[in-house]
């Protein structure tokens, strides 16, 4: 397991392809042993069929308290219930769904654009991966807390709220990884090493966002009428005033905002940086719509969202998730789990089966998800069952945020795509290598030169 520490996700992956059952059950120092599995049928029993017995659980909870709280992530039973149900009703509002359209396009318009064309002009690399982060950095605060951090702007500032998320993400996701479970509380008691560091990011982000909630009631109590629609303001305004709560669930959609769609789309352009024919199909279909897509064209193009589904498949957002047994329990594939187990479904290996893909699983193939309607001749899009596909989970515990997810990264690649090529900038050819903490990334960032396109 040490010698693996540097390609964690890669090992795991590893061993789950190596089992018959997709199912590995590894042991750990001091006895603990954990369960990791890509079988669609385990992966369907742990997160629908036997949802009560298989929860976030204490050592998650508590590994990341300081950074979430009890935010709708880190919790379960009556409390994660009630926060899915008013976040449910916040997500699946019109206005809100407009107002995420609005903010979108611009940061596209305003920002990520002339970035861009300027890039083009001046043939100046990027780090477009970092770019990525910026832009949806900046759209999850506008879209939660109605907040702008002005992160995505020409001079690529060091934005204090911004660098302290990212700190405490990094920090909050080593507490799993330590061979010792537990070891990190000695660090935090003596104030030592990455534990210090999380003391502080931590301080930053919370006092930002407790600030900001104090800010946001004050101005729905001096306003006599009513017309903030971030979900902040929207949570405020249904009764849901105190202040823990807030400041939990806003932080926790700020972590799945901002980190979920840069790490697909990062990985999206790179992989059609590889496939120019994956590029020339999705051209085509973006030049076949309107010259500015409106975001009622964009949930049309069903080879982008294709080729999104696909890129997620082989590099997914959240490459694993974990569990705890609250009780014994045994797996469809016929694995006994004892009660504390901690219990993990790999999308990552998942993406990468055999069984699930077929020999080509390696192949970044859009049309793996296609079919030609049998009148229209037209490509129609196949969906996966979400125990097989579980990028965005399944069950009681879904994204809620998936279509809104799936709209915006349709739109980003529209704009982007039909304007710009995105070339890495590596002339010797650029291998990355996929790494993550709470969320996935490309380690040392994605280097790009960016080429405007000709009218053709």
């Amino acid at each position: 397991m040490f010698a693996n520490r540097h390609r964690r996700i890669q090992w795991i992956s590893d061993l789950v392809r190596s089992s018959p059952s997709a199912t590995y059950t590894l042991h750990r120092p001091f006895g603990v042993r954990q369960i990791l599995t890509g079988n669609p049928n385990n992966v369907q029993h742990i997160l629908k069929t036997r949802f009560d017995v298989y929860v976030k659980g204490d050592f998650s909870n508590t590994n990341l308290y300081d950074f979430l709280g009890n935010g709708i992530f880190n919790i379960d039973g009556e409390n994660w219930k009630f926060q899915r149900q008013v976040s449910s009703h916040q997500f699946n509002t019109r206005t809100l769904r407009k107002f995420t359209e609005t903010v979108v396009d611009t940061e596209l318009f305003d920002r990520l654009i002339p970035i861009l064309s300027k890039s083009a002009q001046d043939k100046t690399v990027l780090d477009f991966q970092d770019v990525l982060q910026r832009f949806a950095f900046d759209n999850i605060c506008k879209i939660s807390f109605g907040y702008d951090p002005n992160y995505l702007l020409p001079c690529f500032p060091q934005a204090k709220f911004a660098c302290a998320f990212d700190d405490a993400a990094k920090m909050s996701a080593r507490r799993f990884n330590y061979p010792v479970p537990n070891f990190w509380k000695v660090m935090k008691i003596l104030n030592f090493g990455s534990e210090r560091k999380l003391k502080i990011a931590v301080s930053e982000v919370r006092e930002f966002a407790k600030k900001i909630v104090r800010e946001k009631k004050l101005e729905l109590e001096e306003k006599s009428e009513i017309d903030s629609v971030d979900l902040l303001s929207r949570f405020l305004i249904s009764g849901h005033g105190d202040e823990a709560f807030v400041t939990d669930i806003v932080i926790s959609f700020i972590l799945a905002g901002r980190d979920t769609t840069s790490a697909a789309l990062t990985w999206f352009f790179w992989l059609l940086s590889k496939n120019p024919n994956v590029e020339e199909e999705i051209l085509k279909e973006i030049r076949g719509k309107t010259k500015s897509s409106v975001f009622d064209e964009v949930r049309d193009m069903v080879y982008t969202h294709a080729s999104l589904c696909e890129s997620m498949r082989l590099y997914p957002p959240v490459p694993v998730d974990s569990k705890a047994a609250e009780s014994d329990d045994i797996l469809p594939d016929g694995t006994v789990v004892k009660k504390g187990m901690r219990v993990s479904f790999v999308p990552y290996a998942m993406g990468r089966l055999e069984s699930l893909w077929g020999k080509d699983w390696n192949k970044f193939r859009p049309e793996r998800w296609l079919e030609r309607g049998p009148v229209s001749g037209k490509w129609v899009f196949v969906p996966r069952d979400s125990n097989t596909f579980s990028v965005f989970q399944a069950g009681p515990r879904i994204c809620l945020g998936r279509e809104m997810a799936f709209l915006q990264m349709k739109k980003i690649v529209a704009e982007v795509v039909g304007r710009f090529r995105v070339v890495p900038a590596a002339e010797d050819g650029f291998d990355p290598v996929f790494t993550s903490s709470l969320t996935s990334r490309m380690e040392g960032g994605f280097p790009v030169k960016i080429e405007a396109r000709t009218e053709e």
